[in-house]
């Protein structure tokens, strides 16, 4: 359940840093406002959850989530722009 949770997430990321990305004007460096967006969605998410579901939140699981919202960052950096480096090749051929 987890992995398709990151998976929601850095899909939501790539979404909102693209937008974001048009408004900011190449202000902001990409990859930080990919860190941003997925933290804040992260930690968002989580603590959603914990409320939803009646879990009292632990510092752990906090720091967690914030590990996993640096997994989301990195997927969301990374996985965006390896995906756009296949598809130039297919397009090529």
């Amino acid at each position: 359940m987890v992995i398709s949770i990151i998976g929601v997430l850095v899909v939501l990321t790539n979404i909102v840093v693209q937008v974001l990305k048009k408004l900011t004007w190449d202000r902001l460096p990409t990859n930080v406002l990919a860190v941003v967006v997925s933290m804040v969605l992260t930690l968002v998410v989580f603590f959603s959850y914990c409320q939803i579901k009646a879990i009292a939140v632990v510092w752990y699981m906090v720091a967690a989530a914030v590990v996993m919202g640096f997994m989301v960052s990195y997927a969301a950096m990374f996985g965006f722009d390896k995906l756009k480096e296949a598809l130039a090749q297919i397009n090529k051929q």
